[in-house]
């Protein structure tokens, strides 16, 4: 990993431990706090995961741009690439389309981003034609584009901003539990209609 992408996820890190803090202090009550040593074992495993997650993304920068692709040594696209850094990262499945996985976990607002969230846009005028994985401090990791390779842009550059759909958090190990039963059970029925057409997720 070049000094530059070091430099970036230690920055990414720093980040997300300290947006941890707020969760903690909003789901306290006002009877007993919760003691430093659970709120600290937490926050450390909330920022290795997102640490984790970010440096197996950042790994694939380089890897070319292929639709349909599914992992590093074919190429990837950009849903492919998410798909595979989640699987990666945490053993489970995405649905393999944007439009798909922009249906799975909870909404969030652009000034709730943290670093892991999904972030989605507009490229070929239709919403969620593109997904790509917030990295922290207004950029993200994605598979641009044919005769491209994955690479980290930058949100506010003009063309991001104009095609800016919204943003997901996916941040359970098992994924299912933050759908709802309608989602769950498309995404059964989308798994399901893949292998029958190709033989595979």
């Amino acid at each position: 990993m070049s000094k530059i992408h070091r430099n970036l996820l230690a920055a990414v890190v720093l980040l997300a431990s300290l947006q941890v803090g707020p969760v903690f202090a909003q789901s306290s009550t006002e009877s007993e706090p919760l003691p430093k040593s659970f709120a600290s074992t937490v926050s450390s495993a909330v920022v290795d995961k997102t640490e984790t997650l970010i440096n197996n993304a950042m790994q694939l920068i380089g890897v070319r741009y292929r639709w349909g692709g599914n992992t590093p040594q074919s190429g990837l696209d950009c849903s492919g690439f998410v798909r595979y850094v989640f699987n990666d990262t945490f053993g489970f499945l995405l649905p393999r389309k944007s439009a798909q996985m922009s249906k799975v976990g909870l909404e969030i607002g652009k000034e709730e981003l943290r670093p892991g969230d999904l972030v989605f846009f507009n490229t070929m005028r239709h919403a969620f034609s593109h997904v790509g994985i917030y990295v922290g401090d207004n950029k993200f990791i994605h598979a641009p584009s044919r005769g491209k390779s994955i690479r980290v842009d930058d949100m506010t550059k003009v063309y991001w901003e104009k095609r800016y759909n919204g943003a997901r958090r996916v941040e359970n190990s098992t994924g299912f539990d933050v759908m709802s039963e309608e989602q769950r059970q498309q995404l059964l029925l989308d798994f399901q209609e893949r292998l029958e057409k190709t033989g595979r997720l």
